[in-house]
């Protein structure tokens, strides 16, 4: 089953400092103190992948992935177990293609935008190389995938907002001529859509307003049933449907903080028993085997990803994985339909990554297909330690704080790095930006402030109307913490985000000045005004909900002046490095020319880079180094790095 929701998808980047850091051990720190690592060239760090991203055919006979070809990342595709050259299937030169897919075990599908627009198209092609095709060539339509349907290898699900560009309907799409048949019209409230295990959609989310509707029925020509309908603060989150397609797994924090496992029956319109919770966290999400049509387990976050098991068979499978491979994080990236055949990612926050093959009919062998940065040596990389610190209100605020290997942990260069969303988290594991970072001598700070995910209900809503305010305050409070241990070198913080990241990038300028030296906006909001006169028609819906987290436009007009960057930039003092994509249709590229003018209007020396084939964030790998080569230098000159 899938379920594909709608919301606020914006990016944003910031952190906070830490109250209970690990200490190394005496030996890891006569180890340290041997060893400052070579230094690493930027482009090592930010450069694409050798090869990424493989996904095996449903027959098991083929693996498809990613390798760069003139710069940009194209789907090549190679039987299991042959040595013979991989044929290149894609010819994208504008940009590298990242979605993609098995439609059938002869054709490979994969989704692009131009430009960073976001408007994704839906392609195909077989895995010879023939057959390439654009299955929705309409301008301005987004479209997304749904649904493969495993047992009608000749199609799969999308949704797309062709009829009216504010709501997303279903289609069956012939993935061999392009042939559409709309099979659910979203009424205008729809957010997303689900189906069981036989492909088939009976599941919608309606938002109206505040509340949220989980719509039901149970066979896809009946009518839609009201399950039930609750307050958008609270969550119910369908997670897949069981064996016999009868009833759900749901994931709820109603009348509870954090996410919970439950059963539900949707015939009686009530919650069965709770299978897991966690005491302190929310629950992620299933975890479900196709091929034996049974519940696994379930995932959830703390300091690192961790598993649950219902079943014994699977958490004996993960506990030989993590014993093959201790000290790494480690999932099942794809498989064959019948599971018999593996690709194993094996990770963590020094090693951006490595692929094995396995074939579960030959238990032990493990075969390495993809290194991808082979040219990283993870023993010269730096380890991400989870803190914790308290706020000033007495909040518990949690992040991770990485540390230049090799270096005293004391008076260090720092970058505070906020996270994007703001509704979302930072986690364990291989970050390009950290590592390049702490390879030149820096710590890094990134903190999950008020209004992350992932806490319990609460914790998102102390965050609520909270831009440039507490949010900000619970960054402020990380880095006071960090300069009270020493660790910081006060004359040499410098604070770096996107999206809202950016946001608390120039608030931290603006709020605390004298705090950082230096900052860096990548693709920031500037101004809450305009970010809600220019949002994309399909986050229509989710307008009254920005209105309670955010602000209204009109009812918060005081608030959103106050907190809006643009029109504080004459309190800027500290050097500032602005990077926006024009293409950017989250924060759009006015935001940033605002923000721009208005600095450079009160004397203040601003650097601007635009990128006019970008859009939120910069994909392509000569505008990365760009950006990065423009950052390592920014900071070199105002922080006085030593290398």
């Amino acid at each position: 089953m899938h379920i594909l929701l709608r919301g606020l998808l914006l990016m944003i980047v910031f952190g906070a400092f830490l109250l209970a850091v690990m200490p190394l051990r005496p030996a890891e720190a006569a180890e340290a103190e041997r060893a400052v690592p070579p230094r690493i060239p930027m482009e090592d760090f930010f450069r694409n992948p050798e090869k990424a991203s493989f996904r095996i055919s449903p027959d098991g006979k083929h693996y498809a992935f990613l390798m760069p070809w003139h710069d940009r990342l194209n789907i090549f595709v190679r039987p299991i177990g042959s040595e013979a050259e991989p044929v290149r299937i894609t010819d994208s030169e504008a940009r590298d293609i990242r979605a993609f897919g098995w439609g059938n075990s002869e054709k490979v599908i994969y989704l692009q935008d131009t430009g960073g627009d976001e408007n994704y198209r839906v392609y195909s092609v077989g895995l010879d190389g023939d057959g390439y095709q654009c299955l929705t060539p309409f301008e301005d339509v987004r479209a997304g995938l749904v649904d493969i349907l495993e047992d009608d290898p000749d199609h799969v699900l999308i949704d797309m907002n062709r009829r009216d560009r504010r709501v997303f309907d279903v289609y069956r799409l012939n993935i061999d001529n392009g042939e559409l048949e709309m099979i659910a019209e979203n009424p205008g409230s729809i957010t997303g859509w689900g189906t069981d295990h036989e492909g088939r959609l009976r599941l919608a989310v309606k938002t109206e307003g505040l509340e949220t509707t989980l719509l039901y029925r149970p066979s896809e020509g009946a009518d839609w049933e009201e399950l039930m309908t609750h307050s958008f603060t609270d969550k119910v989150i369908p997670a897949g449907f069981t064996a016999d397609n009868d009833k759900l797994y749901m994931l709820s924090n109603l009348d509870r903080d954090t996410l919970a496992l439950y059963r539900y029956d949707p015939a009686e319109r009530e919650f069965e028993e709770m299978l897991y919770a966690h005491p302190e966290v929310d629950l992620g999400g299933i975890i479900w085997s196709d091929a034996r049509n049974t519940l696994l387990g379930v995932t959830y976050y703390t300091d690192r990803l961790h598993r649950h098991f219902f079943d014994e068979q699977a958490g004996d499978f993960f506990a030989m994985l993590r014993k093959r491979f201790p000290g790494y994080a480690v999932g099942i990236s794809s498989s064959s339909r019948d599971e018999r055949k593996m690709i194993i990612s094996v990770t963590s926050d020094r090693m951006p990554g490595k692929l094995y093959f396995f074939d579960r009919d030959k238990p032990g062998e493990f075969s390495l297909v993809a290194d991808l940065y082979a040219w990283l040596d993870e023993d010269h990389l730096a380890e991400k330690r989870p803190i914790t610190y308290t706020a000033r209100d007495g909040l518990e605020i949690h992040g991770y704080l990485t540390l230049p290997a090799g270096r005293e942990e004391k008076d260090l260069p720092v970058l505070v790095h906020p996270h994007g969303g703001p509704e979302a988290r930072d986690h364990w594991g291989y970050d390009p930006l950290v590592q390049f970072l702490a390879n030149r001598g820096m710590a890094v700070l990134q903190m999950n402030f008020r209004v992350s995910t992932g806490y319990g209900k609460d914790f998102w809503k102390a965050g609520f109307k909270q831009w440039g305010r507490k949010q900000q305050d619970d960054i402020t409070d990380g880095v006071r913490w960090l300069i009270d241990r020493g660790i910081a070198d006060p004359e040499r913080i410098a604070i770096f985000g996107a999206s809202y990241g950016g946001y608390a990038t120039l608030m931290g300028l603006i709020k605390t000045p004298g705090l950082y030296a230096c900052g860096i906006d990548y693709v920031g909001v500037t101004d809450l005004f305009t970010l809600f006169e220019s949002i994309p028609p399909y986050w229509e819906p989710m307008k009254e909900r920005m209105y309670v987290t955010i602000g209204h436009p009109e009812e918060d007009a005081d608030l959103f002046r106050k907190v809006s960057p643009v029109f504080h930039a004459g309190e800027i003092e500290d050097p500032l490095l602005i990077a926006q994509g024009a293409n950017d249709p989250r924060v759009v590229k006015k935001e940033s020319d605002m923000m721009v003018e208005a600095l450079r209007e009160k004397g203040i020396e601003v650097e601007y880079m635009v990128k006019e084939n970008e859009g939120h964030g910069f994909s392509n790998q000569e505008n990365r180094f760009d950006l990065y080569r423009a950052v390592e230098r920014f900071l070199k000159e105002h922080l006085q790095l030593e290398r």
